[in-house]
């Protein structure tokens, strides 16, 4: 497996406004999703009718931002969140929020490396 960005999150205090500035700027999809969070699906490429990308490419979405510290967010690919949390732990990283799911979809966790910089591990539900 290629240990590659599959997902990035983007987060803002005017969501409406945002998503309007990189609709307008790259032409990509922005879209409201349905959930009880809000939740907006950033699509930068094409995918089919089961959300598998097209072409070449990464999507993501972008959230409310809950707090000023919060910065783009990118998600790696991983066979295991729990084998890859572990070995975050184990070369000096620390995992920030534990093990996720996002139902029907994957399961993720939020990390920091050892110069603090914030990123997610992913594994898509097979």
């Amino acid at each position: 497996m290629h240990h590659t960005i599959i997902h990035f999150e983007i987060f803002a205090d005017e969501i409406e406004k945002l998503a309007r500035f990189y609709r307008n700027v790259f032409g990509w999809k922005v879209e409201k999703m349905p959930g009880p969070m809000e939740y907006w699906q950033i699509e930068t490429v094409p995918t089919d009718s089961s959300g598998k990308l097209v072409e070449p490419g990464v999507n993501g979405g972008m959230i409310k931002k809950e707090n000023p510290e919060q910065r783009p967010t990118n998600y790696i690919l991983v066979e295991s969140v729990d084998e890859y949390a572990r070995k975050i732990e184990e070369n000096g990283g620390k995992v920030i929020v534990p093990k996720q799911e996002v139902p029907g979809i994957c399961y993720f966790a939020l990390a920091l490396d050892p110069e603090g910089n914030q990123f997610g591990i992913l594994e898509e539900k097979r």
